[in-house]
């Protein structure tokens, strides 16, 4: 049977993909930052041992525009592609997908009555691409984990609400545990926190309410998943909705879980933060 080893709340913003490319590691600006990951990334590598990871995330444009955005899309390929944001492609390697288990998580998805747009290729932007050097190395040609991308509308209206992430979470759960094989699966879940880049709020962050969602996301979930689009972006930023991306990862976890490592960053326009989770026994 598959296991759910480790449950990921990670930010995605591209300017920290840009500074990783052009190795700003120890840059006084941004070594916090890196250095705020990794504990995570040691922990992924010598204890957790993942096969592979679901990265929930949103695509900004990229693969998917106004015209067409899913509310659900998961990739069911072999391989997934780095997307070139118009700067050009990122020095990435591509990733590696689990075609098998892939097609059961679909499968089981659908039949919970989670509709999906299944994806034979995709290309992946920062929205994917932020978090995955932060947690786990790889070599010029490789990761060491295989990938499941989910994709999460929180761009255009009408956006799942909160609650129906948390559900689809809930469901990854089960599909995840009907898997017969054994497989060492983590999820992360992208996105936010506090931000908005538009209108008179530009620059709006919220630390008092980034730190409560870091707290309440572990102990009180459904209080999280309760809340409307309105309240989130209102206490969050426009932006800031993302976060609810988070919840699908929460609620692939079992009820009470153990914090093992926890940061948070704001010195620019977002609040940025990593949290790592790992189900209580």
């Amino acid at each position: 049977m598959a296991k759910l080893v480790a449950g990921i709340g990670s930010s995605h913003v591209p300017s920290i993909g840009r500074a990783y490319d052009q190795h700003k590691q120890t840059d006084p600006a941004w070594q916090p930052l890196f250095d705020g990951y990794e504990p995570v990334k040691r922990w992924l590598a010598e204890e957790v041992k993942a096969d592979v990871v679901i990265l929930v995330y949103n695509d900004h444009g990229t693969e998917f525009f106004l015209d067409r955005y899913p509310t659900f899309a998961m990739g069911v390929a072999d391989s997934y592609q780095v997307a070139d944001e118009g700067y050009g492609r990122r020095p990435l390697p591509d990733f590696r997908g689990n075609v098998e288990f892939s097609h059961h998580l679909a499968n089981q998805l659908v039949a919970d009555e989670f509709d999906l747009t299944l994806c034979q290729e995709m290309a992946l932007d920062h929205g994917f691409l932020t978090a995955m050097p932060l947690l786990w190395n790889h070599t010029e040609d490789e990761w060491p984990v295989q990938v499941v991308p989910l994709l999460v509308n929180v761009i255009q209206h009408p956006m799942p609400t909160a609650m129906r992430c948390y559900k689809l979470g809930q469901a990854l759960k089960r599909a995840i545990e009907s898997w017969p094989d054994d497989l060492r699966v983590a999820i992360v879940g992208t996105g936010g926190l506090s931000h908005q880049l538009n209108g008179e709020r530009f620059g709006y962050i919220n630390e008092e309410w980034d730190q409560q969602w870091l707290d309440k996301i572990q102990s009180e979930p459904l209080s999280l998943a309760n809340q409307t689009h309105k309240q989130v972006m209102e206490a969050a930023g426009a932006e800031g909705g993302e976060v609810i991306m988070w919840l699908v990862m929460r609620g692939a976890m079992a009820d009470e879980v153990e914090e093992k490592h926890r940061f948070y960053y704001a010195p620019m326009t977002t609040g940025i933060a990593v949290l790592a989770l790992e189900n209580k026994e």
